[in-house]
């Protein structure tokens, strides 16, 4: 009579997905309402265990968008059928066997049940009693893993380093090693956005249109609020890619975004989100009272974007180029000077119409692929026509602030050669009216902003107005 095969069990969080089942069933939870912050507490004042079951009772995680490791789970498809599989999970029983029945390669499943927490030792405690004394074999990526693999037959390591495929190797056999498959630096500053900081320069503009560029300390004051603005942006930035997890796994670019590919870990996102913005607004204080007070409005209402206002319809444009608005506002107060009324108004307009844009973009390339409508957004491809001609009306509009601001008095006080900056206008309409037909033809980058600032005609055109601003003073 043949012996029966040894069973593989395998671990779900770092192993099989690049994530934690705790951590993504909580976002999603926050995501809704972050209120359910409290009721964290209270669950887990009851144990690790009952917190993760009323976690998994409410939360939603769809089983198909999480990141797999694909080269764990081709290995198990050539497994299958040569050995029983096990998932044996530390993550709730509920969560688990979504996982199993959509990847339909385990014949079993052992998780965390609402009373043990099926983790560690206990968890090598459940696999001995269940197979006996070197009775399975375990896949695992985590130094607690050694309880487990000191009952095992056979050690995976999966996305460790060196030394813990070498403590594996003092516990058991090891049948094969995975290299670890996380990001780096770079995965960092990716996560990060640097790029996005570009749009900070904006602190400089009333340090410019004031002509006092040459004052050596104000300019320092305006680099100093450029960092603190983005030190604020990159923790929300980190903070909206862990609440759109979901989202961005659907979406044909925004998939590859570290958290979302789970290049990254999501607890390294939830702790690094909340000092970048202490530090941004630290900075800010060493800058000025009144400055703190710009960039916590900016925190907040960006952050407010991020968990639900860009979900409503229309609101959430005019929130993103309010933001671009603020960060104008913010330079004003950092140089001490007054808020001019046509730099707002210009600014409100030209960036309504580039919000807009941006939102055109992406419907136009769920209407490319076949889908109807923007996930975790209220738009659909029926709004793509409205969506085109409120986005060039607002850039128009804006060059008509620029018209009424060039014939005013206020331009006669600032520059000796007034007339010079009709010059403007002509540039900046064939601007916008460039870059919407790009839209239109669906070559656009996902952020205008970032496209404008990589695309070499705008860069021609941008030289060009300021020439035309230096001709005029």
């Amino acid at each position: 009579m043949s012996a029966q095969p040894i069973p593989l069990c395998v671990d779900l969080d770092g192993t099989l997905i690049r994530s934690d089942m705790l951590f993504e069933s909580a976002l999603s939870l926050l995501r809704r309402n972050p209120l359910y912050l409290f009721a964290f507490a209270l669950w887990l004042a009851r144990g690790r265990a009952h917190l993760k079951r009323e976690i998994a009772r409410r939360a939603q995680v769809d089983p198909a968008t999480l990141p797999y490791d694909e080269r764990v789970v081709s290995w198990l498809r050539e497994q299958q059928g040569q050995r029983p599989q096990v998932l044996c999970t530390a993550s709730d029983a509920t969560l688990a066997r979504g996982v199993a029945d959509h990847l339909g390669l385990f014949d079993a499943v052992m998780a965390s049940d609402g009373e043990r927490n099926l983790a560690g030792r206990q968890k090598g405690d459940a696999l001995r009693e269940r197979y006996g004394e070197r009775g399975f074999d375990y896949a695992g990526n985590e130094y607690r893993d050694l309880h487990i693999w000191k009952h095992a037959r056979r050690a995976v390591v999966v996305n460790a380093d060196s030394g813990l495929a070498r403590a594996a190797g003092e516990c058991c056999e090891v049948e094969r090693v995975f290299e670890p498959a996380r990001g780096g630096p770079r995965t960092w500053l990716k996560a990060l956005r640097l790029h996005q900081w570009l749009k900070n320069l904006l602190v400089f503009l009333p340090l410019f249109t004031s002509h006092r560029v040459l004052e050596a300390a104000t300019a320092t004051s305006c680099a100093l609020a450029f960092l603190a603005f983005g030190l604020c942006a990159s923790g929300v930035y980190l903070l909206n890619d862990l609440f759109d997890l979901d989202a961005d796994r659907r979406h044909p670019r925004k998939r590859l975004r570290p958290f979302a590919a789970g290049t990254l870990p999501l607890w390294q996102g939830l702790l690094a989100a909340p000092l970048l913005a202490l530090a941004g607004l630290a900075l800010a204080l060493s800058i000025s009272l009144p400055f703190a007070g710009v960039l916590a409005c900016y925190y907040g209402l960006t952050l407010a974007y991020s968990l639900r206002l860009k979900r409503i319809v229309m609101l959430d444009v005019v929130i993103l180029a309010a933001l671009y608005t603020v960060r104008i506002i913010g330079g004003a107060v950092v140089i001490g000077g007054g808020l001019s009324f046509w730099l707002l108004a210009f600014s409100m307009f030209l960036f309504l119409s580039l919000a807009m844009l941006k939102r055109y973009t992406e419907l136009h390339g769920l209407l490319g692929s076949g889908k109807a409508e923007a996930s975790g957004r209220g738009y659909s491809v029926e709004d793509i026509p409205l969506i085109q001609s409120l986005g060039g009306a607002s850039g128009y509009m804006s060059v008509l602030v620029l018209a009424l601001y060039i014939n005013s008095t206020a331009s006669e006080a600032l520059y000796r050669n007034p007339p010079v900056l009709w010059l403007l206008c002509p540039l900046l309409l064939y601007w916008i009216s460039r870059v919407w037909l790009i839209a239109h033809r669906g070559r656009m980058h996902d952020d205008p902003v970032v496209f404008a600032l990589v695309d070499r005609v705008s860069r021609v055109i941008l030289a060009l107005c300021a020439i035309v601003v230096a001709g005029a003073i």
